[in-house]
């Protein structure tokens, strides 16, 4: 299984790739190898679908490909045309595709518009090599126990190879792996899920591709968020044995409409191995951990793949920007980043000092560019205009726009990509300044609660193995320093309860009255909902950011900006 890491829209380098693990696995001694779904485009290609040039690249790309891949049987994702668009599985053999699959389960929840751009495909395939029947699929078609996998196995497979790209979210790597033991013992059968990694706008894709063999064991695991190449030997002849004691089967075939093709490639491009090869098994991880490797890697991918060499980032010794710009340095390299301190009359020394020791540990450059002598003029400047009214939100947030503006300057100068550092809990109180500190073009933290954010920042000295983020970043109150002694609990309620809150309410669409019950105040609960209403249109102008929990803001959580019902209860 070649778990690779390809790029949407870069054909010929995805090819390239394919044509590299192809030769690498043939290397191992490998009959057959797996590359994810669509790894000849990239996934998800989005409306790059909808132009017929980009289908004839592909497809072009895929003939070319299959003629210099020899001696070993490979599996790709690309996309198909018939009289409609199909995402297909190409089954390359002897230097031509010997046969295409089209994906049977069109996902079309959550992040995923398939529906949108792809045909569904009617027939399930299985082919025979080296006198082994195997079952192809892509993707979702395995997460239905009534599936593709159920007739192919009653008509004989022995192997089910699942091309992914299946996207990380908090927990979903337990999720898919408890599906997959289900599936291979509910149907007798080895299960080879191979699944893309790397970073996609807001999404990232984890890897962790399994083999499961027909009880239910994991055999070989690919790593998290890394390329990998998974070679193992399977031990076919068990599954015989264990057909043979169950009855169940043969009253399931009888009952069955096997509407299931079958093609027989002939024998197996490969000599035999002598030995059995296992792939080693790699660590299980905490869930801070794996957080921050979703984060390197979506960041990393998102700054590389559109070009950009060098980030910048504000730093104002608070925990947002401390873990936004300790994820830029693991990702990126300590030389490619610079924090740029930009305090007021309201920035405390502690701030300054702690945003400096930071940057002092990452080894990142900085710049401090004051802006109370800008703020000064942007007060007289506005001072007509506002003549009559009381100081609020609106001088408050001129500083956050003068910050936004400086980062920008800095961006157009010298071609730096800005990150953000606004956290879930913010954006989702519009607890942000439009064209302030919302102002980038990658929102690194964008979907981490606030706490989330602590526990991982605890990780990231963990995984450095040293204090980079200071001890007081984690103990003083967070506050933005917009005006005298301001802290962030003035406007929020505390940040453990806020999370709960806002996990039950945009994550899992409970009720006012449903949240109340379960033991928060309700007249809280409708002003939380009340500022998460109101907030919209500031989160349809936010830079994407890495998709961490099950239910990201954005792409996954559509509200209309322009709406008038009201779940706020009584």
């Amino acid at each position: 299984m070649a778990q690779i890491n390809p790029t949407v829209g870069d054909i010929k380098g995805n090819a390239e790739k394919i044509l590299s693990y192809a030769e690498e696995a043939k290397g191992k001694g490998a009959g057959l190898v797996l590359f994810p779904e669509l790894a000849l485009t990239g996934y998800p290609p989005e409306d790059l679908l909808l132009k017929p040039s980009f289908i004839d690249d592909n497809l072009k790309a895929l003939s070319a490909l299959a003629k210099k891949i020899r001696g070993i049987t490979a599996i790709t994702g690309f996309v198909d045309r018939k009289a409609d668009i199909y995402n297909a599985a190409a089954i390359i053999h002897n230097g031509k595709v010997a046969c295409v699959y089209h994906k049977m389960y069109l996902p079309n929840y959550g992040v995923f518009d398939e529906q949108r751009y792809f045909q569904t495909g009617t027939t399930p395939l299985n082919f025979i090599l080296g006198g082994i029947t195997i079952g192809i699929e892509i993707c979702e078609d395995i997460w239905y126990p009534e599936g593709p996998a159920r007739a192919q196995c009653l008509a004989g497979a022995e192997v089910i190879v699942n091309i992914n790209a299946s996207p990380y979210h908090i927990g979903k790597a337990g999720i898919r792996e408890e599906m997959l033991i289900t599936r291979a013992r509910d149907n007798e059968v080895i299960i080879a899920y191979n699944n893309t990694v790397g970073g996609q706008d807001e999404l990232v894709f984890d890897g962790r591709g399994m083999v499961i063999d027909e009880r239910g064991g994991i055999i070989a695991r690919g790593r998290a968020f890394e390329e990998d190449l998974v070679v193992v030997d399977l031990d076919i002849d068990s599954i015989e044995m264990a057909r043979l004691h169950d009855p169940r089967r043969r009253e399931a075939k009888r009952a069955a409409d096997l509407n299931v093709r079958t093609i027989d490639l002939g024998p197996i491009s490969k000599k035999p191995s002598k030995a059995k090869i296992r792939h080693a098994m790699p660590e299980p991880m905490e869930e801070a951990e794996e957080v921050l490797k979703a984060l390197v890697l979506g960041t990393g991918d998102y700054v590389r793949k559109n070009g950009f060499r060098h980030v910048v980032m504000g730093l104002s010794g608070g925990i947002d920007s401390s873990l936004v710009a300790s994820v830029a340095a693991i990702a990126l390299g300590k030389e490619n980043i610079t924090g740029v301190l930009m305090p007021s009359g309201y920035t405390s020394k502690e701030s300054v000092d702690d945003a400096l020791a930071l940057a002092k540990k990452l080894g990142i450059k900085t710049l401090t560019i004051p802006i109370g002598e800008t703020f000064d003029a942007y007060l007289r400047m506005m001072e007509k205009a506002f003549r009559g009214t009381r100081p609020n939100e609106a001088e408050e947030n001129m500083q956050a726009r003068i910050r936004g503006n400086i980062l920008m300057a800095l961006s157009n100068k010298f071609g730096w990509l800005v990150l953000t550092t606004g956290n879930k809990s913010e954006m989702s109180v519009g607890y942000a300044t439009l064209y302030g500190d919302m102002a980038g073009g990658f929102a690194v933290i964008k979907d981490l609660p606030k706490t989330l954010v602590y526990r991982v920042s605890q990780e990231v000295n963990e995984y450095l193995g040293k204090q980079a983020i200071p001890e007081r970043v984690f103990t003083k109150a967070p506050t933005a320093e917009l005006r005298p002694n301001q802290t962030d609990q003035d406007t929020l309620p505390p940040y453990d309860v806020l999370d709960r809150i806002l996990k039950a309410y945009v994550e899992e669409d409970r009720s006012i009255e449903e949240i109340a019950a379960a033991g928060f105040p309700k007249p809280l609960v409708k002003r939380v909902a009340r500022m998460v209403d109101r907030s919209e249109y500031k989160r349809r102008q936010a830079p994407p950011g890495v998709k961490i929990t099950p239910r990201a803001l954005g792409k996954d959580r559509r509200m209309p900006i322009t709406n008038r019902y009201e779940n706020r209860g009584k």
